[in-house]
């Protein structure tokens, strides 16, 4: 699939914020620096659609990105990130869940997790959490440029073995650096959105 026009529409804390169209929604979960907002621009070929930052935790809102009229990624707020205040992380968590719950255009979860390291307790606790919504998901193991590409495969089969022994979600390696695992995303998610 090729985006040519993919906009910033809008951030939310509220269903009354959401988008009022019908468009199926592709959702992003992570912790806070697994890296969503480049994973969205490097699926749209875009350096600064989605903001960015060397610190985590920074978004703090649901951002909506539009995505040629076709869908949204809508890129959740990171968990995990222990700067945030005990006040902060129980507000952001009930949006979050609110907005996973309640909303009705949800196609599919993009779970996203670290290629270099075992899923932590909040990894594991996020996975349960969709298993039980059962919604569509994937899960992407984001920076796979930081380990060798001959042990890439490896390792996905690993993280797969320890985070969903049933093997029923699919894993895919992605690297923003790379840019080579994109047409497999895409080919998932255009299962969804048509």
């Amino acid at each position: 699939m090729i985006i040519k026009n993919p906009e910033f529409k809008i951030s939310a804390v509220s269903p009354k914020q959401y988008p009022t169209d019908t468009l199926p929604q592709i959702v992003l979960v992570g912790k806070s620096n697994v890296g969503k907002s480049s994973f969205i621009n490097t699926m749209v070929n875009r350096k600064k659609l989605a903001r960015t930052s060397s610190e985590p935790g920074k978004t703090r809102q649901i951002n909506f990105y539009n995505m040629d009229n076709k869908f949204y990624f809508v890129d959740l707020p990171g968990y995990g990130y222990s700067k945030m205040s005990k006040q902060e992380q129980v507000r952001v968590g009930n949006f979050i869940e609110e907005y996973l719950s309640s909303c009705k255009n949800i196609s599919l979860i993009i779970f996203l997790i670290d290629i270099r390291h075992l899923p932590t307790e909040n990894d594991k606790l996020m996975y349960r959490y969709i298993i039980d919504s059962e919604r569509p998901c994937v899960v992407i193991a984001n920076k796979a440029d930081k380990i060798a590409v001959t042990k890439v495969d490896a390792v996905v089969t690993d993280l797969q073995a320890e985070l969903n022994p049933l093997k029923d979600l699919k894993f895919i390696p992605f690297s923003s650096e790379r840019k080579i695992y994109t047409n497999a995303v895409w080919e998932i998610i255009e299962r969804y959105v048509n």
